[in-house]
């Protein structure tokens, strides 16, 4: 597996305190805690039988599937996965994917990126690497789906579409035509400005040029691996 040395957040000189971004009355800017000590992603599995399926970049039937079995995936305050740093899916699966991060006073802080939308507009997860085939590329249904799906915000009002959603909820497939291994990484990107938000679409969450296309910074990232292969091949 690749070897990174990216941080989280921020350099760790400013750990353990707050950091207050200047703003202007018309475009605000959230205040989020600094530091991540550590994070998970959690792959659970979900069925739903003929109602559950994939279509162009989003899935149908996801309100009315059942869970399955979970994996996590744990990471340190460097971003590098823990236990080997893989992750055995089925090509063929769809896998509902929540973000939990924990600060250094083990406090769980995934939520401070969608407190409200306010907050949310600057925010957007992306899954980088893989070299994947997009499901909307294939005729059959058979590439590779990244759909951010969250509901509500923190505050409790309701997420208003797919260009609100965040991505801290998501839900993905690597699909029979991106079958293998592949090194990706988990972003969540801190946008420049709360108006470029708007302008992601469901196909651009594993662009090679997103950071380029929608100005900002990285602020979390997680390094992982996936191995992509049906059961009989393991």
């Amino acid at each position: 597996m690749k070897q990174y040395n990216r941080r989280f957040l921020i350099p760790a000189f400013l750990f353990g305190s707050f950091l207050t971004f200047s703003c202007s009355e018309d475009d605000p800017e959230p205040i989020i805690l600094n530091g991540i000590e550590k994070a998970n992603l959690v792959f659970t599995e979900i069925s739903g039988g003929e109602d559950l399926s994939a279509h162009g970049d989003h899935f149908h039937g996801i309100n009315t599937a059942t869970e399955g079995e979970s994996s996590i995936l744990e990471f340190d305050a460097d971003g590098n996965a823990l236990s080997g740093g893989h992750l055995h899916l089925d090509p063929d699966g769809i896998y509902k994917v929540e973000l939990q991060a924990w600060d250094y006073q083990g406090n769980r802080v995934e939520g401070d990126f969608t407190t409200d939308k306010a907050t949310a507009d600057f925010y957007k997860a992306f899954l980088i690497g893989g070299d994947f085939i997009l499901n909307p590329e294939t005729a059959d249904e058979t590439g590779a789906i990244f759909q951010p799906r969250d509901l509500t915000y923190g505050d409790g009002t309701e997420i208003g579409g797919k260009y609100e959603t965040t991505g801290i909820l998501s839900y993905f497939t690597v699909g029979e035509s991106n079958e293998g291994e592949m090194d990706v990484s988990y972003v969540i990107r801190k946008f420049s400005s709360s108006d470029t938000k708007a302008a992601v679409e469901r196909v651009d969450w594993n662009a090679d040029d997103y950071a380029s296309r929608f100005p900002g910074e990285d602020i979390l990232t997680l390094n992982f691996e996936i191995h992509a292969e049906h059961e009989h091949d393991h």
